[in-house]
């Protein structure tokens, strides 16, 4: 990563002064400010199927920041899992899916509030449902691994820390038009979900997350699929 990068978020207004302690604590990766260097898929991001958006544009300084890249051969798509259940809300509605949430925290889990910057997919959309899918026991840690790589997703740059907020610098903005931009949204959707229907289709004998559990599998088991970036 350049030390100076370009970043964009989409929302429902103008971000001029993003601001340390704001946002939602629901969020994947918990209280952030949530953006990606894709200007496009932040247009994405900030439409609905009824109004517009806006797409603003900073620049951050990476340097001296302390970076968790979730999607780095270093950390399994567990490890992703574990953070996302530990923030956002899952339907847990049967005893593997709560057995599920505390065993990932605690053998997979990582204490995000340590960095000041992360990297890691989104689970918006579709996307979401395949976590929430893996966590009630229905797909195998492969397909959710697969499953990721969908629509191409791209991936989300969150700036977590005081200091973090204190690099990143307003630039423009430019507005989403949701005629447009929603469409797009909706097709990267369907495409996402076309191809996960296609992997369910095909026979798996891999790990489910109640195997995982009964075997006591750890993060550093080499059936778990490492680098789950494209």
């Amino acid at each position: 990563m350049n030390k100076l990068i370009t970043v964009y978020h989409g929302s429902k207004q103008v971000v001029e002064a993003p601001t340390f302690g704001l946002g939602r604590k629901n969020n994947d990766f918990g209280l952030g400010f949530y953006c990606t260097e894709s200007n496009e898929l932040a247009k994405e991001w900030a439409v609905s199927s009824l109004s517009d958006g806006f797409s603003n544009r900073y620049t951050l300084d990476t340097e001296y920041l302390n970076v968790l890249r979730l999607n780095s051969p270093e950390y399994t798509i567990l490890n992703w899992m574990a953070v996302l259940v530990a923030h956002r809300l899952f339907s847990l509605g049967t005893p593997v899916a709560r057995r599920a949430k505390q065993y990932l925290i605690e053998h997979f889990g990582i204490n995000v509030n340590a960095y000041d910057l992360i990297i890691g997919y989104r689970a918006d959309d579709s996307y979401f449902d395949y976590a929430e899918a893996f966590l009630n026991n229905a797909i195998t840690v492969e397909q959710l691994s697969s499953a990721m790589q969908l629509g191409k997703l791209g991936e989300q740059i969150v700036i977590k820390s005081k200091f973090a907020f204190s690099k990143i610098t307003f630039e423009d903005f430019e507005v989403a038009e949701k005629d447009m931009y929603y469409v797009l949204r909706k097709a990267r959707d369907d495409e996402a979900n076309k191809m996960y229907l296609n992997i369910l289709e095909k026979e798996t004998d891999g790990l489910y997350i109640q195997d995982i559990i009964r075997g006591g599998i750890s993060d550093d088991d080499p059936r778990i699929p490492r680098n789950i970036s494209e």
